[in-house]
């Protein structure tokens, strides 16, 4: 598919996109709850519709109610679980990392043996902590390499155990699960230099909203204790996306005013941080009840837009937002400095590389220093054809900086979209977007 978006000013009212970081860890949590949960506002992106097969593969019961309304966002879906009773040897993640690496710990519970798959770049992601990690907890393992598939034979073993946290948050957070489940409190995680402590954050803050009992000591140690049992139905209601909403967020910034709603400011998620870096770029923020109002920034004493300026920003604990943030970085005059390049290189692409070159091809500057990346904004941005390198986030960057560019901004391989935020462009026309879909 190509996606050609035009310059355009933006108006009007959105809704952020469910997150997926919290559909997916509902669905494992719903798996993982012997009884029934009814999940709200839930995501329907490509990744979390592989989040409601795998618990499916896993033997959960799945049923999606639109209650009168042909608008999936409008939906809920109900799960039926009796724990972790897999219906098949097989299940597949899709090209979701979270997914994987949140479902394997998960389905190392049964003692069945189950082979696990993915598609498209996940097959390239190395996945050898299983091979370090799994042994040691009984779970047998038989991988290709450190890359799917991967054959594993529980049942899991909760023991203490130390994991470099360097490697995956979204491993922890599997691992986290997993053990919760077992209701065993004489074990203990420790983890060694945790990156992306936002994420675990949300992982603990589902897992206390099903009922589990489960707290960190300075994210050094993670312990499990007694809870009540569990209510037989649980209901989740999945926030707003701040990754998603990122991309909406710094749209409004450089071609608003717009009003995204549906974000929790007291979020755990990690990609709250956008607001941040919009304030240090002189963005117009104003918070309403029922949500934020993003525009350039202006001058009230001269009654003018300004320029917003370059910023600096560590991105260490948030990579997702490096896509959005190269793309408000490229209005703001100035060089812009963004750090946490090193967490870029296992993402659907090689974002920093990636980052640099299609953007390039847009008339800006990027350079990758160590683990920095500066980006040279303010130079205009040139009409061009760019190529999403099969990465979602590298397409929505592209078409948010379309909107301040001189010309259209043609977009192959644009359905990459579809990984985490289906109704982008839909959404962009809202907003007043001109978008051409072929």
């Amino acid at each position: 598919m190509i996606a050609i978006v035009y310059p355009s000013k933006l108006q009007g009212d959105q809704v952020a996109p469910a997150s997926k970081s919290s559909m997916q860890r509902a669905c494992a949590a719903a798996l993982l709850h012997q009884g029934k949960t009814i999940i709200r506002n839930p995501g329907h992106s490509n990744d979390d519709l592989a989040a409601l097969e795998v618990i499916k593969k896993l033997g959960a019961i799945v049923e999606v109610d639109n209650e009168g309304s042909n608008e999936i966002e409008q939906s809920i879906v109900k799960v039926s679980s009796n724990g972790v009773k897999p219906i098949g040897p097989e299940m597949n993640c899709g090209e979701s990392g979270l997914g994987i690496r949140m479902f394997t710990p998960i389905a190392a519970l049964s003692n069945q043996s189950i082979t696990i798959q993915g598609e498209g770049s996940l097959v390239k992601r190395p996945m050898h902590f299983f091979d370090e990690i799994f042994p040691s907890l009984g779970i047998q393992i038989n991988s290709n390499k450190g890359f799917l598939p991967i054959q594993i034979k529980g049942p899991l073993q909760p023991t203490s155990i130390t994991v470099d946290g360097s490697l995956s948050s979204q491993f922890l957070t599997g691992l986290l699960m997993a053990y919760a489940a077992t209701d065993n409190y004489d074990v203990e995680i420790k983890v060694l230099d945790l990156k992306s402590k936002p994420y675990i954050d949300l992982t603990l803050a589902v897992l206390n909203a099903f009922g589990w009992n489960v707290k960190h000591t300075n994210y050094e140690s993670f312990h499990f204790s007694h809870h009540s049992p569990l209510n037989p139905v649980i209901e989740y209601t999945v926030e707003g996306d701040w990754s998603g909403a990122a991309f909406l967020l710094v749209a409004g910034a450089i071609a608003g005013p717009i009003k995204v709603k549906g974000l929790q400011l007291n979020s755990t998620q990690a990609d709250k941080k956008i607001m941040s870096a919009l304030i240090s770029a002189h963005a117009s923020i104003t918070i309403h009840a029922d949500g934020i109002i993003l525009g350039p920034n202006t001058n009230p004493e001269k009654n003018s837009i300004e320029a917003l300026t370059a910023f600096t920003f560590d991105a260490t604990d948030c990579p997702d937002l490096f896509p959005p943030l190269v793309a408000l970085a490229s209005v703001c005059n100035g060089v812009t400095e963004i750090k946490g390049v090193s967490r870029l290189a296992h993402k659907e692409s090689d974002r920093g590389i990636t980052l640099q070159t299609e953007f390039a091809k847009m008339g800006i500057r990027i350079d990758l220093e160590g683990d920095a990346m500066k980006i040279y904004g303010g130079t205009g941005i040139q009409s061009a054809t760019v190529f999403s390198q099969h990465d979602h986030r590298i397409a929505m960057a592209c078409g948010v900086a379309a909107l301040c560019a001189n010309g259209p901004i043609e977009i192959t391989e644009a359905e990459a979209i579809n990984k985490s935020y289906t109704d982008f462009y839909t959404h962009l026309k809202h907003l007043g977007v001109k978008v051409d879909i072929q």
